[in-house]
C-alpha cells in the first residue's frame, strides 16, 4: 500500500486533503501532520519522520499564510515558506512531491495567467511562495499547485475565504469589499480532489488549480451573503485604490486550461459550486 505525508493537515486545503482520499486515493494510506504534530522547523525530526513513515508521496500544504504576519515578519515567513519547504524537498528527493502555491505570485496587472507567464511577487507571502516554488521545481518528479482563495470548512473554523466572511458578521461588522481586485474562488475539496489526480496520474511540474469563473471580492461577498442570510450579512462596496497598505494585485485569476486537460473532473468556479451544493457547507 502506497503511503502519503501530508503536512498543514490542520489547515484548509491540508485537511481536504486528508478527507478526501478515501474517495480519491483508495488503497492508499495517509498520514496528516498537523503543527500540534511537530515543528516542521526541526530537521531532526523531519529526519526521523521520514525514516520511519517511508512516504511514497509528500503533499506539502503546511505555510505561514496569514498575508500581514508575513509583512511584519518576513524572516519567520521566509524560514516556513521557503526553508522548511527547502529541507522537506531534500527528504523526498527519490520519491513525488505535491508543493501548494498561490496566485499571488503574480502582479495582477492583466489576469488570466498561465503556467509560463513570468511572475512578479508584490508582497512578503507572494515573494517567499515564489521562492519555494523554484527550488520544488528543479525536481523533475515535483509537483507545484498554484491556487487561488479557497471556500470551505477548515478545523479551526477560520482559515478559508468564506468562513472568515461568516465570522465578520456574526461580529456585527460591515465587510468593505473591493469591487475591482479578482481572483478565481474555488472550494477546496476540488482542490484536493486536483492534488490527488495529478499526483496518481504521475504529473510533474507545474499546474493552475483555481474555479472556472473570475469574481471580484464584492461579487464574491455577494454570493456567500446570499447562502447566509441568518447572520444578517453588510457589504459595502470599495476599490483598491482606497488601499493604503502594502501593494495588492489586482487581478491573479488563474488559466487553467492546462490542469483541466488532464483531469477527469470540472474546476467549478464558487458560484456554480455553491448553486449545485445548496446543502454542503462551504
Amino acid at each position: 500500500m502506497p503511503k502519503a505525508l501530508v503536512t498543514g493537515a490542520g489547515g484548509l486545503i491540508g485537511s481536504y486533503v486528508v478527507r478526501e482520499a478515501a474517495q480519491c486515493a483508495p488503497g492508499w494510506t495517509v498520514r496528516g501532520l498537523r503543527r500540534a504534530d511537530m515543528d516542521l522547523t526541526n530537521y531532526a525530526a523531519l529526519c526521523a519522520l521520514f525514516a520511519d513513515f517511508k512516504p511514497d508521496a509528500v503533499i506539502h500544504c503546511a505555510a505561514l499564510t496569514n498575508t500581514p504576519l508575513c509583512e511584519a515578519e518576513p524572516d519567520r515567513a521566509r524560514l516556513l515558506n521557503v526553508d522548511v519547504t527547502a529541507r522537506i524537498c531534500e527528504l523526498a528527493a527519490a520519491i513525488p512531491l505535491v508543493f501548494i502555491s498561490t496566485d499571488l505570485v503574480f502582479d495582477g496587472t492583466r489576469g488570466n495567467y498561465s503556467e509560463t507567464d513570468k511572475v512578479n511577487p508584490l508582497g512578503v507571502y507572494a515573494q517567499t511562495k515564489a521562492e519555494a516554488e523554484r527550488i520544488v521545481l528543479t525536481n523533475s518528479r515535483h509537483i507545484v499547485i498554484r491556487t487561488s482563495l479557497n471556500a470551505g470548512v477548515s478545523p479551526t473554523g477560520d482559515r478559508s475565504v468564506t468562513e472568515k466572511m461568516r465570522m465578520a458578521w456574526r461580529a456585527g461588522q460591515t465587510l468593505r469589499l473591493f469591487t475591482d481586485e479578482y481572483r478565481c474562488p474555488i472550494h477546496a475539496s476540488l482542490t484536493a480532489r486536483a492534488i490527488w489526480e495529478l499526483l496518481r496520474q504521475g504529473q510533474a511540474g507545474l499546474f493552475h488549480i483555481a474555479g472556472a469563473q473570475k469574481l471580484s471580492r464584492w461579487e464574491l461577498g455577494q454570493l456567500v451573503a446570499a447562502r447566509c442570510p441568518e447572520l444578517n450579512p453588510r457589504l459595502e462596496p470599495a476599490s483598491i485604490k482606497e488601499w493604503a497598505g502594502p501593494p495588492r494585485a489586482a487581478d491573479t485569476s488563474l488559466d487553467c486550461s492546462k490542469a483541466q486537460a488532464a483531469l477527469s473532473f470540472p474546476l467549478l468556479g464558487l458560484e456554480h459550486w455553491l448553486k449545485s451544493h445548496p446543502s454542503e457547507p462551504f
